[in-house]
């Protein structure tokens, strides 16, 4: 069980670029309405990549900005819950304790983890320090996405209850080292590919990439060829 803080946010432009993003979250006080593509009241920039039914609900643990403010002294005073773009904090869940296709249940809402987040290069901008998204992306620190199986009311302070355990082989943790490996094992991708509850379009870029490393497997050397060396009389 964890208790989490709930942010939503309007559109607003970056630092320097101006350029539009939703990633500018304020917490919110009272009971929010949970539909199909998120809170009510909170909007995303770039549809292409943003929200969505399997992405409508970000959640990022809170204990990952300790590291990033480690890592970024210069940023570490803006870095703190709800700077991220998340909608959900969690002070004691990560990655290592869930799993693809997990239900929550939050308020009256049921929330299934289908996907983490891949960092994008606004975050750079939104702090104005290079290479926070890359690290984020190369420690796994991303959070992940909850779909919406059942829209309902939450209040800040409810309690995120697994009610239902998903895949029983990765943790999203691994499951992020294995996708990021540099080859994997092609049956390792598709045993992740086939987790119950995963989003449609990683599930999709998994199986695109085990199909193209088999493809692309290196053959085997062939083996050293014998002589027989010839005796002299």
């Amino acid at each position: 069980m964890s208790n989490v803080s709930l942010f939503i946010g309007s559109i607003a432009p970056l630092p320097d670029s101006g350029r539009p993003t939703g990633m500018f979250k304020h917490p919110v006080g009272g009971a929010l309405n949970l539909g199909d593509h998120g809170f009510a009241g909170d909007e995303q920039a770039d549809l292409r990549v943003h929200g969505g039914p399997d992405k409508a609900v970000h959640l990022y643990p809170a204990v990952h900005y300790g590291r990033l403010a480690h890592a970024f002294p210069e940023a570490a005073s803006q870095l703190k819950p709800g700077s991220l773009g998340e909608n959900i904090s969690s002070a004691t869940l990560d990655e290592s304790l869930v799993r693809i296709g997990d239900v929550f249940r939050l308020g009256a809402a049921l929330l299934q983890v289908c996907q983490p987040r891949n960092p994008c290069w606004k975050i750079d901008a939104r702090f104005g320090v290079d290479g926070m998204a890359a690290f984020i992306a190369e420690n796994h620190l991303t959070g992940w996405y909850f779909r919406v199986l059942l829209p309902g009311l939450v209040v800040p302070g409810d309690a995120l209850d697994l009610v239902e355990p998903g895949d029983e082989g990765l943790n999203l943790a691994q499951a992020q080292q294995l996708w990021r490996q540099h080859r994997p094992a092609p049956l390792a991708l598709r045993q992740l590919a086939a987790a119950p509850g995963i989003a449609e379009g990683w599930r999709r870029k998994i199986v695109e990439r085990a199909d193209w490393l088999e493809k692309h497997a290196p053959r085997p050397s062939p083996p050293p060829a014998f002589h027989v060396k010839r005796e002299r009389h």
